[in-house]
C-alpha cells in the first residue's frame, strides 16, 4: 500500500511537516480544490504522495509570490496537460 502513490498515508501534521507548510495551508488547499484528501473514520485528513506533491508545488509558487488561487489553477491546469499528453501517447502507440 505505501508503493501507492494515492494511498491516504500521511495524517495533516505529517503531511504539513513534510510540505513546510502550516496545517492551515493544506486545509486551504482543500478549499481551493487542489487537494481532496481522503477523511478516515473519525474525519480526519489524510494525504497521498501524490496529494503532497501538488500542495509543495502550490507552496513553492505561493513562496515566489502567486496567490493560491492562481497557483492552484495553474498546477491544475499543469496535471491536466500531463495526463492529456499521456493519453495521446498511448493512443499514438496503440
Amino acid at each position: 500500500m505505501l508503493d501507492d502513490e494515492d494511498y491516504p498515508a500521511y495524517t495533516m501534521g505529517r503531511a504539513a511537516e513534510i510540505v513546510g507548510c502550516s496545517p492551515d495551508f493544506l486545509r486551504r488547499l482543500g478549499d481551493a480544490k487542489l487537494i481532496d484528501p481522503y477523511r478516515s473514520g473519525g474525519g480526519h485528513r489524510r494525504y497521498s504522495r501524490y496529494q503532497l506533491r501538488l500542495a509543495a508545488r502550490a507552496r513553492e509558487m505561493c513562496d515566489q509570490g502567486t496567490d493560491m488561487a492562481s497557483a492552484c489553477r495553474i498546477i491544475i491546469l499543469e496535471d491536466q496537460l500531463a495526463e492529456a499528453l499521456r493519453q495521446n501517447e498511448r493512443y499514438q502507440q496503440g
